[in-house]
């Protein structure tokens, strides 16, 4: 595979490792109802001042692994342009990296080199952030493309690139351009495992004609793979099944795991014959679909196996395939081969998206900066923003009703705005985002567009949107008649929607009707919530002990995580108690008191208040000797020697 190097590579590479850990100070909490309150609003939507790499750095607690979908537009690195780490060494945000980071080699850095400076870090966070079945989307332009994809190769992994989006981003090039006019912008698309898949979008009759239904099933279904990725983290969903009509033990193949709970595989496999959950010695072949040694396999995990003998299983699944209408899951070669699962029509939702997004598909930066000055009160206070209808297809693509999206470039809020507007729009949608800016502008631009957009805004003006639009083809031309009745339809549909509605058109190679309607007041709004925080203290102090000042539930947070790598769900009853929770059959207690010295001994025993397999208890000393730890099942660990650093 290429490698990509650059000056100041070697000082950054692990840089994300030695980032300081702060924690976040909650400023204030806003929702659309109420405006500004100084309580948080649950609501999952955050807004951080400061540093991104440092603020991505505070949110591994909560988020590590379970953001869905990322967006973010960093600077474009132009050689012109005024961003924080920018081509001018006298920057004394610049001079600072450079100083402490690269070192003084930084003095021959190009500008390249610096950019690259910069991104590395903050991309190896934002892996660690991405979620398993999530994706990550980077605008960029021709300036820094070529290196950006070697530095996300390097990252996420080759075989983890989805593709290149190419977004026509105006409408037509700059009469002062150089060269070939670039019209074109480039979204670089990455999963987290090798084989992320985008959701899609609107079908075509053509896709729905592969749909059948051979066995006079309630809908069209067409078949599709019995498994889905990434075993290892789905231990769970590894086990055998055994089949009804041969009885040989079924499996996921290597690194895959059955798409479905297991009580609803059994759900679906009663409907064959009668099924029962039993255990096998199968360790072995669990581990080796899984990737692990055996020794960290789960333990546990039954077996769906046949609760008849084979001959009478048979005979009931003989009797179901006959009869059709078989279930989700199904045998190949008349019930006598592999299994495959249905996918209903009813059940899909569209095509998949290419890697040309159009303009009149997505908006262009043109919309953009009409939407961001409809906002602003006719201002445009973001140079670079980028159309709303931009972000939306991004999540249309790559997140679900429930996806936390995180953007740590957020610029005018565009993420943001995109969320709250598909929440809206679908009642079942309760995506959460999570911005980061660095600049002052996070307050009175970052988060009052938020605000605004939240409670809605006062605009008086014409607003155009697009009711039809149809791309002529060579192979739609000729069904002129049937467009323009198209047109007409929506025409119809769409009148008591819109103060005026034009003629359809064709503009762009494209037969278009606009919609305008007309406002004079309040715009309005979408809803929402959100928290706004700034970064807070460091964790620990310069000399490497626990910042005493920092909130002990911050702390709490931070022990249970490096631990576990899992969130702290704080329990109620444990709220007065040491005890931070229970991960994998251990129990895991934090005996701390700021500005106190506490010890773990006889007297102090009854800290743990409940019996688990094993011990992990956190305090200043220890008077148990090892020996009396190992008998009770305790391992011991100082504070702050044990507390481990990321």
């Amino acid at each position: 595979m290429p490698t990509l190097n650059w000056i100041g590579k070697d000082k950054v590479v692990t840089h994300h490792q030695e980032v300081p850990f702060h924690v976040l100070e909650h400023k204030y909490g806003f929702t659309a109802e109420d405006g500004q309150i100084e309580s948080s609003t649950e609501s999952g939507n955050m807004i951080i001042h400061g540093d991104n790499l440092v603020a991505l750095k505070s949110l591994l607690p909560k988020y590590e692994g379970r953001v869905d979908c990322i967006y973010i537009d960093p600077p474009y690195n132009t050689g012109n342009e005024g961003w924080v780490y920018n081509d001018n060494v006298n920057d004394p945000h610049i001079k600072k990296w450079l100083g402490e980071v690269v070192g003084k080699q930084g003095e021959d850095l190009s500008r390249h080199d610096k950019w690259l400076c910069m991104m590395y870090p903050r991309l190896k966070m934002l892996q660690k952030l991405l979620s398993p079945t999530g994706a990550i989307f980077v605008s960029i332009d021709d300036n820094e493309v070529s290196n950006l994809r070697l530095m996300m190769d390097n990252i996420f992994g080759q075989n983890c690139f989805v593709g290149d989006v190419i977004w026509e981003k105006s409408y037509s090039p700059r009469n002062d351009s150089k060269g070939i006019p670039a019209v074109t912008d480039h979204i670089v698309v990455y999963g987290k495992q090798p084989d992320w898949q985008p959701a899609r979008l609107e079908r075509s009759d053509e896709m729905d004609s592969k749909y059948k239904n051979p066995d006079n099933d309630f809908a069209l279904w067409m078949s599709s793979d019995a498994f889905a990725a990434d075993a290892k983290t789905h231990q769970g969903m590894v086990y055998a099944i055994q089949h009804p009509f041969t009885g040989e033990l079924i499996y996921p193949y290597n690194n895959a795991h059955w798409r479905y709970q297991q009580q609803d595989m059994l759900d679906v496999m009663n409907g064959w014959c009668e099924y029962e959950l039993r255990e096998l010695d199968d360790a072995g072949r669990r581990a080796e679909v899984c990737g692990v040694p055996i020794e960290e396999v789960r333990e546990g995990v039954l077996a769906i196996m046949l609760k008849e003998d084979l001959s009478i299983s048979q005979a009931k699944a003989q009797v179901i395939y006959n009869r059709g209408q078989w279930p989700r899951f199904y045998f190949t070669s008349g019930g006598k081969g592999g299994i495959r699962r249905k996918t209903y029509l009813t059940n899909v939702e569209g095509r998949l998206a290419t890697t040309l997004w159009a303009r009149e598909n997505v908006g262009h930066t043109d919309s953009a900066k009409k939407e961001l000055k409809a906002i602003f009160e006719g201002k445009i206070p973001f140079d670079t923003p980028k159309p709303s209808t931009l972000i939306e297809r991004i999540l249309q693509i790559a997140t679900d009703d429930y996806s936390v999206v995180l953007d740590s470039f957020a610029g005018s809020a565009t993420t943001a705005h995109a969320v709250l507007k598909m929440n809206k729009d679908n009642p079942a949608s309760q995506r959460k985002f999570v911005l980061i800016e660095l600049m002052d502008y996070a307050e009175t631009i970052t988060a009052e567009r938020v605000r605004r957009v939240a409670q809605g805004y006062s605009f008086k003006g014409k607003k155009e949107e697009e009711i039809y639009c149809k791309k002529l083809t060579p192979k739609n031309i000729f069904k002129a008649k049937e467009l323009l009745k198209e047109a007409f339809d929506a025409i119809e549909v769409h009148k008591d929607k819109y103060e005026k509605i034009g003629k359809p058109k064709i503009d762009d190679n494209c037969l278009k009707v606009i919609g305008t309607k007309i406002y004079d007041g309040q715009m309005p709004g979408l809803g929402g919530a959100f928290d706004y925080y700034e970064l807070g203290l460091p964790l620990f102090d310069e000399n490497g002990f626990l910042n005493e000042e920092v909130e002990t539930k911050k702390i709490r947070e931070y022990i249970f995580y490096s631990e576990t790598r899992s969130p702290l769900v704080e329990n109620e009853q444990y709220k007065a108690t040491y005890l931070l929770g229970e991960y994998n059959r251990t129990d895991y207690y934090f005996y701390y008191e700021p500005k106190l010295e506490t010890t773990f001994g006889p007297d102090s025993l009854d800290i743990i208040v409940r019996k688990a397999d094993s011990y992990i208890v956190y305090a200043d000393i220890c008077l148990f000797s090892k020996e009396e730890l190992t008998k009770m099942n305790i391992i011991f660990k100082k504070i702050p020697r044990d507390i481990h650093r990321f």
